[in-house]
């Protein structure tokens, strides 16, 4: 689901009101184009690249970086065997401000974002007023209110985020999340461990 201008509008409203939290960390925020830096986890010369199109606020997102995506990286991306490279496909306003958010951030601080924003799903995807619940959790990565503030303000990188989004969604036929590509094939079932695994070494298996 691609989010409108008018429905994240909606939850934008207020925010500089919402997150004016004394003491707040200030950190300085990046422009849209270094924001929109692709988030690359592994060795850019190893032999099977996988592809992951998540949504922040989508539980089964957050369900396959809690206990797929460790092992994979632990047996497959620390060993030189696999790159990962993690896309936006925002579901929802929530989710598409939590990846701003995080892209925002800078690419040296946005998979530990990534990471914080899972981890706290709960905390922020189900809040009367998520926006301010997700200016608590950027608090944590040293964003503070004007930060957040600016970020969700900004549209070239909304659009940006938006555009790519649009773009799996019509090259690549993604339409929900988590959806997960190894070697340019979608994997059917991406949130069971054993066929993860399975389409990864038979991609390693016919890199040889």
């Amino acid at each position: 689901m691609l989010i409108s201008r008018r429905m994240f509008s909606v939850l934008a409203l207020g925010a500089a009101a919402a997150l004016a939290l004394p003491g707040a960390a200030q950190a300085k925020i990046v422009d849209t184009e270094t924001a929109m830096t692709e988030l690359v986890i592994g060795k850019d010369d190893a032999p099977v690249e996988i592809i992951e199109y998540a949504s922040l606020s989508c539980p089964a997102c957050e369900h396959f970086h809690a206990n797929i995506y460790p092992v994979i990286k632990t047996e497959y991306i620390d060993t030189g065997k696999v790159k990962f490279i993690f896309r936006d496909f925002p579901t929802n306003s929530p989710g598409l401000a939590a990846a701003m958010i995080a892209r925002c951030a800078g690419p040296s601080r946005h998979a530990g974002m990534v990471d914080i924003f899972f981890d706290t799903q709960q905390q922020w995807g189900r809040a009367e007023n998520p926006l301010q619940a997700l200016g608590m959790v950027a608090r944590m990565a040293g964003l503070g209110p004007n930060d957040v503030d600016q970020c969700v303000r900004n549209s070239s990188l909304m659009n940006a985020i938006q555009d790519k989004a649009r773009k799996a969604n019509e090259e690549m036929g993604v339409k929900a999340t988590p959806t997960l590509f190894v070697a340019g094939e979608q994997v059917e079932h991406a949130l069971e461990l054993e066929k993860v695994k399975a389409a990864i070494d038979k991609a390693l298996e016919a890199a040889k």
